[in-house]
């Protein structure tokens, strides 16, 4: 019996893309040619493909530059119009504060003696004790509600998914309102955002470990999981309005209307740490979300631990959003729509998405703080109600939209 051998002379070098057998490909999406899908295989893998680090857009040199061209200049665009909305938010109230006085004024805190002080008696102190929280508190929320949609909507891999999904807004909403009704209408503010925070983690957790069967979860299972358990908090909610006395259930309805007039140095220093550590961890997991996008079984096959991933992501988008709505009550649709307009603007690769997510957010709740302030004389608006009235029409847009380039949802 003879054995084969293989003709003698130089072999080719293999690649990692290769490497992999036809069984260990993963399926081609719909529409995608086997050499596209092996491009962005390879492109994912990065050095270890010899395709370099850019990702699968550089396959095709020519659109991945003109996508990082416009990330670089969309992640600019954001960062100048948070000075100029941090400026305009800080000369924007009863006590008049011209915007020099406001550059003067944080220039000084900063050892810079540049520019004019306030000139109005209160005006140092009200740009310090009252404008200036806001704002910070207004950008830490905003990018920790945007940072956990961008999560969210890769690991879930729909446009659609959104962090009130896993059922955090509603488990802060009944730790609240628990709160609120037991101990009387004038419980202190951190005890109440303690109890948000608190809420908001064990009913995502509760969401996690009741989705999770046989050593695995499936999406398809912790949104339903989700849906159930956020219906569930919406009759406790019910519940508590009912039994509240008209004191404690006008601020039950007011809190989750969402709001940033308690904004104090202190809430800041308790969101800051925890929204630093959640958008540094949603960083250094981005190759692995960008992996995640070629589907489960492809980054299974490049070395990603997918449900390790999913946990750690739902960990994260708990403490980003209990942290944030805790001091500011409900806040929706911004972990949807901030996301999706990035997207399409710098493509799906969580290099950019994220970053640009996360100051795409913090522009949108401070525009929209600014909004509730000054649309109306002497009158603050809901911040929740502003960007609802917002989202809600671009939701249902992206729902047609998503629904006209698939054909239909069957």
């Amino acid at each position: 019996m003879t054995q084969s051998t293989r003709p003698a002379g130089p072999t080719t070098p293999r690649t990692a893309s290769d490497s992999l057998t036809t069984e260990q490909r993963a399926p081609h999406a719909p529409g995608t040619t086997g050499g596209e899908m092996d491009a962005r295989v390879s492109g994912a893998v990065g050095p270890v493909a010899g395709s370099g680090a850019g990702g699968a857009q550089d396959a095709l040199p020519g659109v991945g530059r003109s996508r990082r061209r416009a990330a670089t200049w969309l992640v600019v665009g954001l960062g100048l119009a948070l000075v100029v909305l941090t400026v305009l938010s800080g000369m924007t109230g009863q006590v008049p504060v011209s915007p020099s006085e406001v550059l003067g004024s944080l220039l000084h805190h900063m050892g810079l003696n540049i520019g004019p002080m306030p000139s109005h008696p209160q005006g140092e102190n009200t740009l310090w004790v009252v404008r200036f929280p806001r704002v910070v508190l207004a950008i830490l929320v905003g990018a920790a509600l945007a940072c956990s949609g961008a999560l969210m909507q890769g690991v879930f891999g729909n446009p659609l998914a959104e962090p009130g999904v896993i059922g955090v807004s509603a488990g802060a909403a009944v730790g609240a309102c628990a709160v609120i009704v037991t101990a009387g209408s004038l419980v202190s503010g951190t005890w109440v955002a303690a109890a948000a925070f608190l809420g908001g983690l064990i009913t995502t957790f509760l969401v996690y470990a009741l989705s999770r069967s046989g050593g695995r979860t499936e999406v398809v299972t912790l949104v339903l999981t989700g849906i159930a358990v956020n219906a569930f908090a919406g009759g406790l909610l019910a519940f508590f309005t009912f039994v509240a006395d008209p004191a404690a259930r006008e601020q039950i309805v007011f809190w989750q209307l969402g709001s940033l007039g308690g904004a104090t140095w202190g809430s800041v220093a308790v969101v800051a740490p925890i929204a630093v550590v959640g958008v540094t961890g949603a960083m250094l997991l981005r190759r692995q979300m960008d992996l995640l996008s070629l589907g489960e079984r492809a980054a299974h096959h490049l070395g990603v631990d997918v449900e390790r991933l999913r946990q750690i992501v739902i960990v994260l988008v708990a403490l980003l959003v209990s942290a944030g709505v805790a001091f500011t009550g409900i806040i929706a649709f911004v972990g949807l729509v901030v996301p999706h307009l990035v997207r399409m603007v710098c493509g799906p690769s969580h290099r950019w998405l994220i970053p640009a997510s996360t100051l795409g957010g913090a522009v949108v709740l401070l525009l929209a703080d600014l909004v509730s302030r000054s649309l109306v004389d002497n009158v603050e608006l809901p911040l929740g109600m502003i960007t609802s009235l917002v989202g809600g029409p671009f939701f249902f847009y992206l729902l047609r939209r998503t629904r006209s380039r698939q054909g239909g949802w069957a």
